[in-house]
């Protein structure tokens, strides 16, 4: 008998950087599944893309699974086993294999188990979602994924329609357990009712112990079984990591994708897990089909600005309802494969220096929202994070327990329009400053939560207006929250609010910087990063840029030359490592569905303060040489061209 042929092995997800995702969503009208997927096929994806791993489908929405399950609901009939086909080619080739599987929202599950479902504050059956109080995980999930992991093999999973399907549940169970763990009778069905707060909370936590209790059974008999929750402890999900998921990723939407990478990476990369994010391959309109297929150049920005915080990349292409890949495809993720690939060794898993801590308030956010989970109510984050970005900062997105214990490593915090913060929290931030922190809050309700600090007095109340600000000699508009303050001996006035498009009748300051023990704190008084998001003004940018110079004067990296370029600073291997991302474009027009040209920006003059003169400077992942000059601690050079992304690499 023949020896048998050792397969390669197979890289964990915390050892890949890029792979390549296929769903299809069957229906139980699928009749043909694999007629036209054979192994060469799928041999020949894997010769052209070279992933480290792949994530195919098994189950969709729908809840019919897409290969001959013994376990779950299988599609009508099949030709060949698709399942079977992508396990054994990757397997031959060393490449991973990672299964696209629906969990809370399971659609077939629940005609055949009514009794499995959501129940809705009227009182109705949730036809999609099933309950995390009920025997969806024990009955079907677990034992299904026991199944792809035992019979064929598979690397892990990637869990689909999980956190953000998740919704209130009034059966009969969950309203149960909820009174009996907070004494609270009257269930509150509407977000203005007493205690609502306190049942949003209680299925949050409902939906971290199904989290934890499906990851920890999976572990229990399949150890090696990689287990990922599709956006949990991310965005939709801002909060420490407490289940035993083996990496963090999520899918960005199909439209405007780099304004949606911007924030979803930088949430992600300081939560101690591998990670990564998906884009959609193609694009349009959600919802509303025919989708146009991305060109290289669209998914390469996208991809830029995953790579250029440290995160993993992959794509999204769909299946045919057969399983098989439209193969013509395939060539975008080539050409977008080979752009990440050159640029792994300077980019994967670097580490960010600490400038601009952006707060993402998880505390606040959840009081917000009126559902579990979700990206509501993040304009004021959103919009702020772009106008700092936008301003060539490097910025990092920090939720509580991320930035709490190390606040002295950031040369500025900046709280971005947060209605709430924990007193503790808000403790450590006058700490933070008394000790020689530099603290900036944007718009009134921060600033009312510091009004000693800054020696501020808030008149009235917060409302919505329109305004003029001076920056420059120019006067911008904002239609906006604001609020009139009266500064106090020690705060200096920052720019003025005028009622009128010219400069006279101030109504009082537009922001104000005070010292603070040995350091500094500052407040705008009108929300500027929720305007910002839907009016971008150069004004307001460059007015923002301003107060934050007045509080960090020398950055560790300073770009001028362009607004359409994001600067994120990294170590990897003990090098700085300076990104440059260009955001130009028509990537945000969501009535532009398809590009094919990112117009280049330069020349961008650069200022380095990397502490020590360097030995040498070069572009990556190109490697050209940089010429410098170094005087008083700062390294100057000039980058004549920046295409879509290069790394400033410094010995």
């Amino acid at each position: 008998m023949p020896a048998r042929k050792t397969l390669p092995r197979r890289p964990r997800r915390s050892e890949s950087f890029l792979g390549i995702h296929f769903d299809c969503h069957m229906t139980d009208r699928c009749r043909e599944v694999g007629k036209t997927l054979t192994r060469r096929k799928i041999e020949r994806i894997l010769e052209q893309v070279k992933p480290d791993y792949v994530q195919v489908d098994c189950k969709g929405h729908p809840g019919v699974s897409s290969y001959p399950t013994k376990v779950g609901h299988a599609a009508p009939k099949f030709v060949r086993d698709p399942l079977r086909l992508w396990r054994d080619a990757t397997a031959a080739r060393g490449v991973a294999l990672f299964l696209h599987y629906s969990g809370v929202w399971d659609a077939e599950a629940l005609k055949r188990h009514p009794s499995w479902a959501r129940i809705d504050e009227r009182g109705k059956r949730d036809p999609k979602n099933t309950s995390v109080f009920g025997p969806y995980a024990d009955k079907l999930l677990i034992p299904q994924l026991r199944e792809l992991a035992g019979v064929y093999g598979a690397d892990g999973v990637w869990v689909d329609g999980d956190c953000w399907a998740t919704g209130l549940d009034y059966g009969r169970e969950a309203l149960r357990q909820f009174r009996q763990a907070t004494g609270i009778r009257s269930v509150p069905r509407r977000p203005e009712d007493p205690h609502f707060f306190e049942f949003v909370e209680f299925c949050r936590e409902a939906f971290r112990r199904y989290l934890r209790h499906y990851a920890d059974e999976l572990h229990k008999t399949h150890p090696d079984f990689q287990v990922c929750s599709n956006w949990a402890f991310s965005s939709h999900m801002p909060e420490p990591v407490s289940a035993g998921v083996d990496f963090l990723s999520g899918d960005y939407p199909l439209q405007d994708s780099v304004h949606c990478a911007r924030l979803e990476a930088r949430v992600l990369a300081r939560q101690g897990k591998p990670w990564d994010l998906m884009a959609w391959s193609f694009a349009g309109k959600f919802g509303e089909g025919p989708h146009s297929t991305k060109t290289p150049v669209q998914l390469q920005q996208e991809a830029a600005v995953v790579l250029s915080v440290g995160g993993g990349f992959q794509a999204y292409f769909k299946q045919k309802q057969d399983a098989s890949i439209f193969d013509w495809t395939m060539k975008l993720m080539a050409e977008t494969a080979d752009f990440c690939r050159a640029r792994r060794k300077f980019c994967h898993k670097a580490q960010p220096v600490p400038q601009v801590a952006l707060l993402y308030s998880g505390k606040a956010h959840y009081r917000q929202i009126s559902r579990p989970f979700s990206t509501a109510g993040l304009d004021g984050l959103r919009g702020t994070l772009m106008s700092l970005l936008d301003a060539q900062y490097s910025v990092e997105v920090l939720v509580e327990h991320q930035l709490s214990g190390r606040m002295a490593d950031y040369p500025l915090i900046v709280v971005p329009e947060w209605e709430y913060l924990e007193s503790a929290f808000r403790a450590e931030l006058r700490a933070y400053v008394r000790g020689g922190g530099r603290l900036l809050l944007i718009g009134p309700a921060p600033a009312a939560m510091f009004r000693k600090e800054l020696k501020a007095r808030l008149v009235g109340r917060p409302e919505p207006c329109g305004q003029y600000i001076e920056q420059d000699g120019w006067l911008f508009a904002l239609r906006t929250t604001a609020q009139v303050a009266r500064l106090g001996r020690g705060a200096r006035e920052f720019g003025k609010q005028y009622p009128a498009n010219e400069i006279a009748d101030a109504l009082g300051p537009a922001a104000s910087i005070a010292k603070c023990g040995n350091g500094y704190i500052a407040a705008t008084y009108m929300n500027l990063g929720e305007r910002y998001l839907h009016a971008r003004t150069c004004g307001a940018r460059d007015w923002l840029a301003a107060l934050v110079r007045e509080l960090m004067p020398r950055p560790i990296v300073e770009v001028r030359g362009s607004h359409q370029v994001d600067v994120q600073v990294n170590r990897v291997a003990g090098r700085l490592a300076v990104n440059l991302v260009n955001t130009s474009g028509p990537h945000g027009d969501r009535n532009v569905h398809v590009f094919d040209h990112v117009p280049p920006v330069g020349p961008l003059e650069i200022v380095l303060r990397p502490g020590r003169r360097p030995t040498r400077i070069t572009r990556q992942p190109a490697g050209r040489k940089m010429r410098f000059t170094w005087s008083a601690g700062e390294a100057r050079l000039t980058l004549p061209k920046l295409e879509i992304h290069e790394v400033i690499w410094v010995e």
